[in-house]
């Protein structure tokens, strides 16, 4: 596993989210675009103190299956009873998540 794996399963996720978000017909929430963004600096740089052992629990793959189930399910329940809250959430923490790992990959390069 690693960081194409990282970024192959944020993909699908936000793949879900755009699809609900479509299928809901929502208004993005800049707010909550902005707060889910947030939320994944804080979760990372929390994470970066303990990075083996976040590491060691997130290269499982029943850890990585569950983690991606409940982004699908957390897009379809979003799309039927919040969608412009939690689905721009949502996008937004994918986002910013990729662009971590984006930063993480050109740090390695450099």
């Amino acid at each position: 596993m690693g960081i194409r794996t990282d970024a192959g399963l944020a993909v699908l996720a936000l793949a879900a989210f755009l699809g609900a978000f479509v299928v809901a017909d929502a208004d993005y929430s800049i707010r909550f675009l902005l707060l889910g963004a947030a939320g994944t600096v804080a979760f990372e740089l929390v994470a970066f103190r303990r990075t083996d052992a976040v590491r060691r629990v997130w290269e499982r793959r029943s850890v990585q299956t569950a983690s991606l189930v409940g982004a699908l399910l957390l897009a379809i329940g979003g799309a039927l009873f919040a969608p412009s809250r939690v689905l721009s959430a949502g996008i937004g923490t994918l986002i910013a998540y990729l662009i971590v790992l984006g930063l993480v990959v050109a740090r390695r390069q450099w």
